[in-house]
């Protein structure tokens, strides 16, 4: 599977590569002409790259258990928003290699362990409409620059409304019960850290919800990274 996972991700580079060369990109952060992410807008994305690890996130509890560990790359807003709705909603999936790229930089900095990137996965009707699904995109990113593998673990059971509609009490019941383990997630999760990526996380329900499903199928812990932080 990791394998597969690699090659897949080789032929993205190759296909966006065509991209490239046929419609050159314009940064997905403010439009300027010339590259996927700009430098301006990559540096809004990097802004917490030198933070410390495991800083407050103004929750009820600083890490919403079960997980271990919570961290994101940037707040979701400016640049880092317009680039992340590029990913979900423009299609402009060439996006994901810069906050992949991201993310990996601030996990490398402050984890505190991990064996295997786990992306949370949308609902498969979601992924369908739009081709494909962000957090995958991001976490084999992630992983090829980390050397550690992305295995899709989990799939969302059943469609859920989108979080930032509901307030946080309705968060929790909106995704309990909303994910499941693939059968060829059981052998991967057992006896390992599992480290969930996503792009955006806001009180840490969803994360928590995945990170219930690992622990039972006997992943030693959970932890998580994202792109951005909602308040």
């Amino acid at each position: 599977m990791e394998a597969l996972l690699a090659a897949g991700h080789g032929l993205r580079h190759v296909v966006d590569r065509a991209l490239d060369l046929a419609l050159p990109p314009c940064c997905a952060g403010c439009g300027t002409e010339g590259a996927v992410l700009c430098t301006a807008c990559m540096a809004a994305l990097l802004v917490r790259r030198g933070a410390a690890g495991g800083l407050p996130l103004g929750l009820p509890s600083d890490v919403p258990a079960p997980l271990l560990q919570l961290e994101w790359c940037a707040p979701f807003a400016g640049p880092v928003r317009r680039a992340l709705h590029a990913l979900k909603y423009g299609g402009e999936r060439r996006v994901a290699d810069p906050l992949g790229g991201a993310v990996a930089a601030r996990w490398g900095a402050v984890a505190a362990g991990g064996d295997v990137l786990v992306p949370v996965p949308v609902h498969e009707a979601r992924a369908r409409d739009r081709g494909y699904d962000q957090a995958v995109l991001i976490a084999e990113a992630a992983a090829a620059s980390l050397g550690l593998p992305a295995v899709r673990a989990l799939d969302r059971a059943r469609a859920t409304v989108a979080q930032y509609h509901l307030d946080r009490a309705a968060r929790a019941a909106n995704v309990a019960a909303a994910f499941r383990l693939r059968d060829e997630g059981r052998a991967v999760v057992k006896g390992r850290w599992i480290v969930l990526v996503d792009d955006i996380v806001t009180t840490g329900a969803t994360l928590a919800a995945c990170a219930e499903v690992l622990l039972a199928a006997g992943s030693v812990g959970v932890s998580a990274v994202t792109v951005a932080r909602e308040r």
